[in-house]
């Protein structure tokens, strides 16, 4: 395992972190499943857990909680807030009066009296930068979080924080978590070049793509994955995006096998291969998801490779641009950009 600062932290991390949103119903994972991937993870040198209040309405950290009981200090524990929970309207977004009942409610669940890193989970349009920020750094202050971040902003509202925070005097955002893959390349220029300037630690998301670059999803093979199930819509190959993704992987596939690897090793070594990245989560549902993934934990891609990657799918190219997460929401909401 490789590890690397978290930002400018000072605290190392594992470039593979572990992501728990499969843990509990959305990927049908039991406690004791959960608990083994854990294990494994851990003592393979994974560091950093992360999960999230959204994560099956809490399910995801109760059974972290479980699985890190008595080993708390070993690990870097993050966790995220602003998703909506239940139909209350004011359990989600980034108020101060939210984000300090979903942070208590995630401390109890997780069983700790506090976590490494707290992320908003998405940029609220509706809360000011000064409410979001003077109320994380008072649960800093409070010793309930040690650090806290973004998670999928735009480059712009990431930029626009640092400055709310530089000019009131409160604490900033010290990581980012966009979602980032061969296939969904857009961050690099706009979200990666902002974060490097501003020092922050980057935690990339999806970075198999929902499962495109796991080797699951090959032509002429019914697809059968959890996501596939989920989200059909995104692997209909009478979909533009998805023939281009499709005929992608063929051509990735080639890549890695001329290189010796598998197609899971291809996608996480080139994720970590990005000077802006600190690490990529990886969230598996099974212990052989996991070890297929721990198997790319010292891929370090030459630069043959990385250009003929760059062949395949230019760099800041989004092959599947519908499914960007963070867009602004005057372009999905049309009563926002007209008068």
């Amino acid at each position: 395992m490789q590890y690397r600062t978290l930002g400018r932290t000072g605290v190392q991390v594992s470039t593979l972190a572990l992501g728990a949103m499969n843990f509990g119903a959305i990927g049908r994972t039991t406690q004791d499943e959960a608990t083994a991937i854990v294990d494994a993870a851990l003592e393979a040198g994974v560091n950093l857990i992360d999960t999230a209040d959204f994560y099956g309405e809490g399910e995801s950290e109760e059974m972290v909680g479980k699985a890190i009981a008595g080993r708390r200090d070993d690990i870097v524990l993050a966790t995220k807030a602003t998703m909506p929970i239940g139909e209350e309207r004011n359990h989600r977004g980034s108020s101060r009066r939210w984000l300090y009942k979903a942070l208590d409610d995630s401390l109890r669940r997780l069983g700790v009296d506090h976590v490494d890193l707290f992320q908003i989970h998405r940029w609220d349009p509706t809360t000011s930068d000064e409410e979001t920020l003077s109320a994380l750094t008072d649960l800093q202050r409070a010793g309930k979080i040690r650090y806290f971040g973004s998670s999928t902003f735009p480059a712009y509202r990431i930029v626009q924080a640092q400055w709310a925070a530089r000019e009131l005097r409160l604490g900033r955002y010290v990581t980012e978590q966009p979602s980032y893959s061969i296939l969904q390349r857009g961050i690099e220029s706009h979200v990666l070049p902002v974060t490097q300037e501003y020092g922050l630690g980057v935690l990339v998301w999806s970075p198999l793509a929902s499962g495109w670059l796991s080797g699951a999803v090959r032509k002429g093979r019914e697809v059968t994955t959890s996501r596939s199930r989920m989200l059909p819509e995104r692997f209909d190959l009478s979909v533009p995006s998805n023939q281009a993704r499709s005929e992608a992987v063929e051509r990735l596939a080639e890549v890695a096998d001329q290189a010796g690897l598998t197609l899971i090793q291809l996608a996480l070594g080139f994720v970590n291969a990005h000077p802006a990245v600190t690490a990529a989560l990886i969230g598996p549902r099974t212990l052989d998801h996991l070890r297929s993934q721990l198997a790319a934990a010292d891929t370090v891609l030459p630069s043959d490779v990385l250009d003929a990657i760059d062949e395949i799918v230019a760099p800041g190219t989004d092959l599947a641009p519908q499914e960007k997460f963070d867009t602004p929401p005057a372009l999905l909401d049309a009563s926002l950009r007209r008068r």
